[in-house]
């Protein structure tokens, strides 16, 4: 069953993504976007583009909407990138229905691996290790004392259906559980329409190591190694490397065979992520799993040679794995920024506007993925990261000098960007000798004084520049 023809269920920089991916594939591609995104770089890049909405989120979010545009407009597939309604149970379950093939997992498996209880018991049935925590969902604030107690403080409150770093908060005793109850109950509502939440013993600034995994419809499961996304900020992962400078080989193999594991033990088809914490005695620990493809799924693509998107279509296609596990090496490794349109030295606030100029970054070992361009208008109804540049080289040393070039290459004006902050981060010890935790950004509250580079100017500055360029000046 070869698919002809994909439904884009998405916007930014990964509707390019997919778009450039069914290109290569000689796949037509149809691009959706709300009103606020007519003038976005996917509609142009899409064989076809339709408006969902006026407003800009309820086309992105309504599931039987997307999947009638995807059978009016002949599409035999859709892609939901990441974000949205990636995994979402019911909008795979819609594909299955009305014959559109979802290019991602199961229902059944999204919503398996999207409730972390769940999770957590698939990956004790698969005999990996879970951190110490609730076994279910907490029954009240009284339940979770009495876990948080047995367990030993400081705790996590977690959403059950959470993810992207909403939904947790950090308790250091029972006055700050009791005081994070109602405030986690009430996060987890707004956002995933779920008040069932749940409690982990909090590990230390562990390292977060993910694993990168494929599955096929023919029982074949593979990782592509592991990626280091320990640089956060508030859960919010900021720079992203793989494979991880902190793993031994013996380590690389160990969490890898576990990702694989939970992977098996959960039917799981098509890309996922196997997620886990790596505890300052060396421990693993499962986190999560996510299931779809995930933001910083570049940089398995730079050390190992495999397009992930291609991969993804290939197997929603019903076709096997095209290698086996010893089929697939890494070299050397790579590192992506997320290009944040936010102000580091207000609190990060967001800086959505007009881009007046922008250069990408080039040159050797330089990837940018974006969705920006000059005089593109940033909306202020979405999230913040306006570009992901991700770079490669032979060694760590080489990566890091490499990757400080590069942000110097590239240069966005008209709104604030975390490209400054991130050369404060290269230039610091701890990073460029690879040994970092998710303490770093918190430890390190200085890398925020900066000569900032990236301030916004106005048109008419961007105007009698370019003039001044021209005339040679």
């Amino acid at each position: 069953m070869a698919i002809k023809k994909v439904l884009i269920a998405n916007r930014g920089e990964i509707a390019v993504r997919i778009a450039r991916a069914c290109k290569e594939l000689g796949i037509r591609s149809v691009a959706v976007y709300s009103e606020a995104d007519q003038y976005s770089l996917h509609v142009k890049k899409a064989d076809e583009s339709y408006q969902i909405s006026k407003d800009p989120l309820s086309g992105y979010l309504n599931p039987h909407h997307l999947v009638n545009l995807a059978v009016e407009t002949g599409c035999d597939a859709l892609h939901p990138g990441y974000g949205f309604l990636s995994e979402n149970a019911e909008l795979a379950a819609i594909c299955q229905q009305r014959g559109v093939t979802f290019i991602g997992p199961s229902a059944e498996a999204i919503s398996a691996m999207g409730d972390k209880t769940q999770a957590r018991q698939t990956a004790i049935a698969a005999g990996v290790p879970v951190t110490p925590g609730s076994e279910g969902n907490l029954d009240d604030v009284e339940d979770a004392v009495r876990q948080a107690e047995d367990v030993g403080y400081p705790v996590m409150l977690k959403a059950t259906s959470g993810g992207g770093g909403r939904g947790i908060r950090r308790c250091d005793n029972e006055k700050e559980l009791r005081q994070n109850y109602e405030r986690v109950i009430s996060e987890a509502t707004k956002a995933f329409g779920s008040a069932e939440v749940f409690l982990e013993k909090c590990i230390i600034e562990p390292r977060h190591i993910e694993v990168q995994v494929l599955a096929d419809h023919h029982g074949n499961v593979v990782h592509l190694y592991e990626r280091d996304c320990s640089i956060q900020r508030r859960n919010q992962k900021l720079i992203e490397v793989a494979p991880s400078p902190q793993l031994s080989e013996e380590q690389r193999e160990t969490i890898g065979e576990l990702a694989i594991q939970v992977t098996r033990q959960c039917g799981y088809v098509n890309a996922g992520t196997v997620e886990f914490l790596l505890d300052h005695d060396d421990s693993f620990y499962f986190m999560e799993m996510n299931t779809r493809v995930q933001v910083e799924h570049t940089i398995t693509e730079e050390i190992t040679g495999i397009d992930i998107i291609k991969a993804q279509i290939r197997i929603a296609s019903g076709e096997p794995l095209e290698f086996s596990q010893d089929d697939i090496s890494y070299r050397g490794f790579a590192a992506q920024f997320r290009i944040n349109a936010e102000d580091p030295k207000n609190g990060f606030l967001p800086s959505f506007g007009r881009i007046s100029r922008y250069y990408s970054a080039g040159g050797p070992g330089v990837r940018t993925d974006a969705a920006m361009y000059t005089g593109y208008e940033i909306p202020p109804y979405y999230d913040s990261m306006c570009a992901k540049l991700i770079v490669w080289a032979r060694e760590w040393p080489e990566l890091v000098a490499r990757s400080r070039r590069a942000l110097s290459d590239m240069a966005i004006y008209g709104v604030h960007t975390t490209i400054p902050y991130y050369q404060q981060i290269l230039n610091h010890p701890d990073f460029q000798t690879g040994t970092f935790n998710t303490g770093f950004v918190e430890r390190n509250p200085q890398l925020l004084e900066y000569s900032d580079k990236s301030r916004p100017e106005s048109i008419a500055t961007a105007v009698a520049a370019a003039i001044a360029a021209q005339a040679g000046l």
